[in-house]
């Protein structure tokens, strides 16, 4: 890979960014807010010998303040995000794609959230490895059967996998493929816990094999909208068979923004 032409969006990086987040961004707006509200009132105060401050002048800055807040918050929730709340309203409605939501999980640690899936009756998860990185017990919330606290049991940092172990009984759990196989352009499904939302359908195209600079094996491109808290989804053919493990964004020349999946063959490849 030409690292001139493509530029790699590892979604760990996202997750842990210092930026501000939403809700902290929204307390800072609520906060400036309360406090040129209260200098407002103050200077008031202060000038009430001299001359009457003016009240029309009052509502405005707390009116513009109100709207500043609500575009900001328009700003995260962008008209792409609205879309593809959209389109997993739209697949939730087929009997399949809500069976198969049951078996994603939201996995919880102290300073991120991502997703992984049952592969077993008894609370065997498969996620990324950066989603559980340094992490020896993490929290996961099934959508039906509750939450769980569960062990990292097993990690393959170099294919960014990791299987977690929650204690359980008749979870629900989806089937992996025997291995990766697809079509040219073949539709896939993925699920999982974008940005501030949990368990959102979505469905996209594989696109090709691409080897990655840092990496010895080939990860899958596909045309989807991926963003942060996809690390982990299960991408799944329309067999309802897991074919690999979201864990990435890239920039591609050719295609533009893509999301990434290690294929399901790791998971075999890497174990005893």
């Amino acid at each position: 890979m030409d690292p001139n032409e493509k530029q790699l969006y590892d979604i760990k990086n996202e997750e842990e960014m210092k930026d501000i987040d939403e809700e902290e961004f929204l307390e800072l707006v609520l906060e400036t807010q309360r406090e040129a509200l209260l200098k407002e009132s103050q200077e008031k105060t202060k000038s009430k010998s001299k001359r009457p401050f003016p009240r029309w002048i009052f509502w405005l800055i707390a009116a513009i303040l109100f709207v500043n807040t609500f575009a900001a918050i328009f700003q995260i929730y962008s008209i792409p995000a609205i879309e593809f709340l959209k389109t997993s309203a739209k697949l939730s409605l087929q009997e399949d794609i809500a069976q198969y939501k049951k078996s994603v999980v939201v996995i919880t640690t102290e300073d991120a959230k991502g997703t992984g899936f049952s592969i077993s009756s008894d609370g065997t998860i498969l996620t990324n490895y950066h989603v559980v990185e340094g992490q020896d017990t993490v929290t996961v919330t099934f959508p039906e059967d509750g939450i769980f606290k569960a062990d990292v049991v097993n990690t393959y940092p170099a294919v960014d996998l990791a299987v977690i172990k929650a204690t359980g009984e008749d979870l629900p759990f989806l089937e992996l493929a025997e291995q990766t196989t697809f079509g040219d352009n073949e539709p896939v499904y993925f699920i999982g816990n974008p940005l501030s939302f949990t368990s959102i359908a979505n469905e996209g195209k594989v696109i090709d094999y691409i080897q990655l600079d840092n990496w010895n094996v080939p990860v899958v491109m596909m045309k989807a909208p991926v963003y942060r808290g996809n690390s982990g989804s299960p991408v799944l053919n329309h067999e309802g068979q897991v074919i690999g493990v979201v864990f990435a964004t890239l920039e591609h020349d050719k295609y533009g923004k893509v999301g990434l999946f290690v294929p399901i063959d790791e998971y075999y490849n890497n174990q005893p």
